[in-house]
């Protein structure tokens, strides 16, 4: 599901937006390519400290999208490309995943896991 191309954008810093809906209301949050860990399955970990509105979001409504992009990866014409990636997301609380995470980012509290269903490059 994620191809090289994703793969390099992630290795790249840059901004990512995450968009969650519950009640016909859409909320948005940041964070950076560089939090991002990619599992050996392709799943997205990404380190939560606020992300409260999001997670009430995915308890309700568990399909999220995403926004990736870096000014430094070739897209299909010019230096710069993204992708919008669709999935389903939980929160992680414990676990090995949570574990390793909070090794690597002390700051969190909890885990976005985004299980991926499409990537789509747009750039």
């Amino acid at each position: 599901m994620l191809n090289e191309k994703l793969l390099e954008v992630i290795s790249h810093e840059g901004a990512v937006a995450i968009a969650s809906c519950s009640n016909n209301e859409v909320h948005l949050v940041n964070t950076w390519n560089s939090f991002i860990n990619v599992t050996e399955d392709g799943r997205l970990l990404i380190p939560a400290a606020g992300m409260r509105r999001t997670q009430k979001n995915v308890e309700l409504n568990n399909k999220v999208k995403v926004t990736i992009c870096s000014k430094d990866v070739m897209g299909y014409k010019l230096l710069g490309t993204g992708f919008l990636i669709q999935g389903t997301a939980k929160f992680l609380e414990s676990g090995l995943e949570f574990d390793m995470m909070k090794e690597k980012f002390t700051f969190l509290s909890r885990v976005l896991e985004i299980t991926v269903t499409s990537a789509q490059q747009t750039l």
